[in-house]
């Protein structure tokens, strides 16, 4: 038996529709290398809570937390945090509360988001959760670059309607340490040199990159769904960050 106890835990949070299975090959490979890596759900992404689509960012975060505890991750044993997409705004509210539990923190097709921004500012309060869209729809704003047939009618099969409160509720920062937690950057529909030139601009999506103290940027040429459409490679990059020490 291979001791795992001292390598990184490594937690992995999927953005809007998705639940912990879309890591599902991606753990497999983690796994087959010994990492100790664990995918969780959202609260709102459980198919099978009837409240879901009552649940805020505080849930979210409240939740990511308890998973590190669950973990037994600790300032003395700090864990790596893999962020896909909009999973960015309740794992930048957990580095703002607790930076010191977080060893790195690895952005995939995404990246930390700044005090008071919020994903879908016009969304009517009326509005209690937000479908996937169409394909064709999906497609003008991401890239679905390298998705088979297959793993498209899975995401369909899958997706769970985004809660509305998530979209709406603001992400309120207010503790600079957040910085100060090495971070990598792992950028697929975006090219890494388009993404630092929009934050060195200042640009609202990508503003707080400029902010970050200990940064590795890492390009990974794909769609935004990179744990479907290359997940050999995410898993290896994965793996690789989270055995830096700084």
């Amino acid at each position: 038996m291979t001791d795992t106890t001292s390598k990184p835990t490594i937690i992995l949070i999927a953005g809007h529709w998705l639940g912990a299975w879309a890591w599902e090959e991606v753990r497999e490979h983690l796994i087959a290398d010994h990492v100790r890596a664990y995918a969780m759900t959202l609260p709102g992404l459980d198919a099978n809570d009837p409240e879901r689509a009552t649940k805020t960012l505080d849930d979210q975060a409240a939740a990511v937390l308890d998973v590190i505890t669950e973990l037994e991750g600790s300032e003395a044993h700090p864990v790596t945090l893999v962020a896909h997409s909009g999973a960015n705004a309740p794992v930048s509210i957990v580095l703002d509360r607790h930076p010191e539990l977080i060893q790195r923190v690895v952005w995939v097709d995404s990246g930390p988001m700044a005090t008071g921004t919020i994903f879908a500012p016009d969304l009517p309060e009326e509005v209690e959760e937000l479908p996937l869209p169409s394909f064709d729809a999906l497609a003008q704003q991401v890239s679905l670059e390298g998705l088979s047939t297959e793993a498209l009618e899975r995401f369909r099969a899958r997706a769970v309607p985004e809660p509305g409160p998530v979209l709406r509720q603001p992400v309120e920062l207010t503790n600079e340490a957040r910085h100060e937690v090495p971070t990598t950057l792992v950028c697929c529909s975006m090219p890494s040199a388009q993404m630092l030139e929009l934050a060195e601009a200042d640009h609202p999506m990508f503003a707080e990159v400029a902010n970050l103290k200990h940064l590795d940027v890492i390009d990974l040429p794909t769609g935004h769904w990179p744990m479907w459409s290359r997940p050999r490679e995410l898993a290896d990059l994965i793996q690789s960050a989270a055995s830096r020490t700084n």
